[in-house]
């Protein structure tokens, strides 16, 4: 284990050679990330593509064994890792947040490594017997966000790397640092060359999207950024796994008691500051019990403190971006300039530095406004009245995307029923945005393809063949 300052030291580029990181709640440099040039990219599939038959022939178990290891290294950095991730993204150290990410990359490799996956006997009649086995892609290309860059980047090399492959990363410009002393961590258990990352500008990204030695492209991001990586990896047919954006619903049946579901429904919408793809980010509320509900949100609200992360009583943080601070308050303007009434926040004090939104609820809203229809991707969250169940499921599948909705109901059958009409990947049931490595999770619509955790997760980093005979 390393002190904070060397393993920040030990990421650093050459003097004069990176780009300065600054914390989003203060403005203040956080450190210096490299910036890597189309030779390193380079150099880092060729070792790639040099390390990956040996770690695929080590087998499953072994492969598990070392991915434990790694866990255990990086809890034995966990408050370094912690302090890094909320410095250069800005969510709190407590809450659902920073620390909360590190603990989930631990539990997530240890998941990973403990998945069962066995050869499928498809036909054994006597005459005919046929195995269906998965066998390692090559080299896969993971490409991750900036909200949840370090467990997300677990969420694609884990299940990678225990299939056999080896693993390229590439990080969001945003939040480089995070991701690049998570690698180093997790190096420290690892073989050499199966686990690299590249901290890189849009052209050497481009070009790990078309390399012809990356196999496969895992990439977690809006929509338009997948639609470009679909066009890019065609020419290779490489194999991709798309985790794009979402607007999530959530509808709450008359049935619902307003203050028992309350925090539930504020931190499914309001986790990370509201910059998780599956947040709740549209409610729809029956008319019976939607002052109700609006009150009791209100003063879930009221009691979370936001500020500065490294402030151990904040558990909301600023917006990681000024691109994202200005989408989430011309949205909320277009609001209250459409006559929607705010019950909670957005009016922000420019005076302070940081990119802080005040936790903002907005009621009476129609369903076509722009806060309703576009991804705020922030802490705003649409409160919209309806009358009827086909109402609400209607509404709530007026969208192109899917990525996950939630239903809110003590009646879990008339609940699941409902989920079952929404057009979506995953819909939870009093719950919004639980995430587990056991349950396979994707998109719907043009929320993306393919499926990550689990089994399921990891037959997606495999090539299916079938011995028949």
């Amino acid at each position: 284990m390393e002190t904070y300052d060397a393993l920040l030291a030990s990421i650093a580029p050459a003097t004069g050679t990176g780009r300065t990181i600054l914390d989003p709640a203060t403005g203040e440099a956080v450190g210096e990330a490299p910036i890597h040039g189309l030779d390193y990219l380079e150099n880092a599939v060729s070792a790639a593509v040099a390390a990956q038959p040996a770690w695929a022939a080590l087998g499953h178990d072994a492969r598990s064994a070392a991915l434990l290891k790694a866990a255990d290294a990086v809890e034995r950095s966990a408050e370094e890792l912690a302090q890094l991730l909320s410095r250069e993204q800005g969510k709190p150290l407590n809450g659902p947040n920073a620390r909360f990410e590190v603990g989930a990359c631990v539990a997530w490799l240890r998941a990973t490594a403990g998945l069962p996956l066995e050869p499928e006997t498809i036909v054994d009649d006597g005459e005919t017997r046929a195995e269906l086995h998965y066998r390692p892609i090559g080299v896969v290309g993971a490409i991750g966000p900036w909200n949840w860059p370090m467990m997300i980047a677990v969420w694609q090399l884990a299940p990678a790397l225990r299939m056999g492959n080896a693993v390229v990363v590439k990080p969001s410009g945003n939040t480089p640092l995070s991701v690049l002393a998570l690698v180093k961590v997790l190096n420290e258990e690892l073989p050499d060359g199966i686990l690299s990352v590249v901290s890189c500008g849009r052209e050497v990204g481009a070009r790990l999207t078309d390399h012809p030695a990356i196999g496969k492209i895992m990439f977690t991001g809006s929509t338009a950024g997948g639609r470009a990586i679909i066009k890019s990896s065609a020419d290779t047919v490489k194999r991709l796994t798309l985790e794009l954006g979402g607007n999530d619903a959530g509808i709450v049946l008359p049935d619902a008691d307003p203050k028992a579901i309350a925090q539930d429904i504020f931190w499914g919408a309001f986790l990370n500051t509201g910059q998780t793809c599956a947040a709740l980010k549209r409610l729809y509320v029956h008319d019976s019990i939607y002052d109700a509900v609006c009150e009791e949100l209100v003063a879930v609200a009221k009691a979370m403190p936001m500020g500065n992360g490294l402030d151990e009583n904040n558990v909301l943080g600023p917006l990681q971006n000024k691109a994202q601070y200005d989408v989430v308050a011309n949205l909320v303007e277009a609001a209250k300039a459409s006559g929607a009434r705010v019950l909670l926040g957005g009016d922000p004090d420019t005076s302070q530095p940081g990119y802080f939104y005040p936790t903002t609820l907005v009621a009476d809203i129609d369903n076509d406004n722009p806060l309703v229809a576009e991804e705020q991707f922030g802490p705003a969250l649409p409160i919209i009245r309806y009358s009827t169940i086909d109402e609400a499921v209607e509404k709530a599948n007026g969208l192109d995307v899917g990525l996950g909705a939630s239903v809110w109901s003590p009646d879990l059958k008339a609940a699941r029923d409902v989920a079952a009409r929404i057009q979506a990947g995953t819909v939870w049931i009093n719950r919004h945005g639980a995430v587990d490595p056991r349950i396979p999770f994707g998109g719907a619509k043009q929320s993306g393809y393919g499926v990550e955790f689990g089994v399921e997760g990891l037959k997606a980093l495999g090539v299916p063949q079938v011995i028949n005979g």
